[in-house]
C-alpha cells in the first residue's frame, strides 16, 4: 500500500466548484481508498491505496463526476515525490514568504514551451524554476500580481496543473507522513 497526495485541480475557488471536505472523504472511501484525510478546503488529499498514481487520478476524477456531476481534474504525487518536492526547494535561498512562494504541479513533465513562454515575459522580481513535473515560483508580489503566474494562467495546452503555495506543500507533506 503506498500512500499518495492527490491535487483537485480548481475547486472552492470563487463560487464554482464548491467541494465539502467531508463529502470528498466520503466519496473517496467509498471509492475504496484508504486513511483518507484533507488539508484546508482547497482540495488537498491524503489517501492510502494500492493502485498507480494514473488509476487513482481517474477513479477520483470519475467519482466526483459522478457523486458531485463536477468536472474536475487531479494530479497525483506519491508520498516520496511530495518529500522529494520539499527536499528540492530550489528556490528556498530567495523566497522569503511561503504564501508567496508555489509549486505548480503537472500531470506530466512540461515541453519546452513552458520556459520559453516564462522566459518571454517581464519578470521583474519572479524567479522560477522548471524541475521534472514541477514549476517552483517565487512571487514576492503576490500570485495575483506576479508575471510569471499571469503567463502560466494564459498558457494553451500543457498538462494538467495545479497550484499550492509553499505553507500547504509543507502541511501536506506532514499529513503524508501521519
Amino acid at each position: 500500500m503506498t500512500r499518495y497526495a492527490v491535487l483537485l485541480r480548481g475547486i472552492n475557488v470563487g463560487r464554482g466548484k464548491r467541494v465539502g471536505m467531508a463529502d470528498l472523504r466520503g466519496l473517496l472511501e467509498e471509492a475504496g481508498f484508504s486513511d483518507v484525510a484533507t488539508l484546508l478546503q482547497s482540495g488537498n488529499v491524503a489517501l492510502t491505496s494500492e493502485d498507480s498514481a494514473t488509476a487513482i487520478a481517474r477513479t477520483v476524477e470519475r467519482a466526483i463526476t459522478r457523486r458531485l456531476e463536477l468536472d474536475v481534474a487531479v494530479v497525483v504525487r506519491t508520498r516520496e515525490e511530495i518529500r522529494e518536492v520539499i527536499e528540492r526547494d530550489p528556490l528556498g535561498d530567495v523566497a522569503g514568504d511561503g504564501s508567496r512562494y508555489v509549486v505548480a504541479f503537472m500531470a506530466s513533465a512540461p515541453g519546452k514551451e513552458l520556459p520559453e513562454l516564462l522566459d518571454s515575459v517581464d519578470a521583474g522580481e519572479d524567479r522560477y524554476v522548471v524541475s521534472g513535473r514541477e514549476l517552483f515560483v517565487w512571487c514576492p508580489q503576490g500570485q495575483m500580481k506576479s508575471p510569471l503566474m499571469t503567463a502560466l494562467g494564459k498558457a494553451d495546452g500543457g498538462p494538467v496543473t495545479t497550484v499550492r503555495n509553499w505553507n500547504t506543500v509543507q502541511k501536506l507533506g506532514a499529513l503524508l507522513e501521519r
